[in-house]
């Protein structure tokens, strides 16, 4: 799997979807633009390894990255996601030399990938973008700890909700390409269990699941069957992340997402 870079015929897509980047005053934006590169990142792609020089960070505007922590032994599970509303590469800005965690892509679709240069060489200028992404890193801090937590005491049904609400805030879709196999990855289960799970929510009437996508068909029902932990989360990045200034209304942050409240 490679990452794609997307030509400029076609739709133009502009950086101002991603969250963090429309926030981002105008001559702190004009200083990074002319350095942003539209990317296509296909599901399953791993932008980053524990351990990594980053060359490269990326600012997602309908697609979904997710952390992932590995064992020895091969096995691993989610410990954060990210769409619109972030960036994937918060190790490189703040110095702590390569990431921990592997970054994967879990939802197809689009970013922008910034030289990680250009952004530390914009964070230690000590612009807006420095307190944007300082917000951002503890409100993804709150999702991780909440993971844990949701993990530990709730049942495989209500994480998949929890995952999938999650997924659902940071794009502009009701539906996610994904597989049944990554999900499970996702989540540190056994891929028959997330089958079960994903057949329990179908028969239902709450999803629906062909070849690698997953349409929620009623959002309402799957909000009230998920545990605390979505709401506890939602309401972090909505206290901790920036309110869209007026060039950029259409693009909210997760946290004040009126499809959400």
């Amino acid at each position: 799997m490679q990452i794609v870079k997307l030509s400029s015929s076609g739709r133009r897509q502009s950086p101002r979807e991603n969250d963090l980047l429309a926030a981002l005053p105008p001559e702190v934006y004009e200083r990074l633009r002319p350095h942003l590169e539209p990317m296509l990142l296909p599901v399953g792609l791993a932008l980053h390894e524990p351990g990594d020089a980053q060359e490269h960070v990326y600012f997602p505007t309908d697609c979904i990255v997710a952390f992932l922590y590995s064992m020895e032994n091969g096995s691993a599970a989610e410990i954060a996601v990210v769409g619109r509303e972030g960036m994937v590469g918060t190790s490189m800005v703040i110095g702590g030399g390569g990431p921990p965690s592997r970054a994967v892509v879990a939802s197809t679709g689009k970013a922008f990938r910034l030289r990680a240069s250009v952004l530390k060489a914009e964070f230690e200028r000590a612009s807006e973008l420095q307190h944007l992404l300082l917000g951002f890193m503890q409100a993804r801090l709150a999702q991780t700890a909440q993971t844990v937590i949701c993990t530990r005491y709730h049942t495989l049904e209500q994480q998949l909700c929890r995952w999938l609400l999650w997924s659902l805030d940071r794009v502009s879709s009701n539906t996610l390409t994904m597989t049944h196999e990554l999900i499970a990855n996702m989540l540190g289960v056994r891929r028959e269990s997330v089958t079960d799970a994903v057949g329990h929510l179908r028969a239902a009437g709450l999803i629906d699941y062909t070849r690698g996508h997953i349409t929620v068909l009623d959002r309402l029902k799957l909000e009230e069957k998920v545990c605390e932990c979505y709401a506890v989360v939602k309401k972090e990045y909505g206290r901790l992340l920036p309110k869209m200034p007026a060039h950029a209304a259409e693009r909210r942050p997760i946290g004040a997402n009126p499809a959400i409240a």
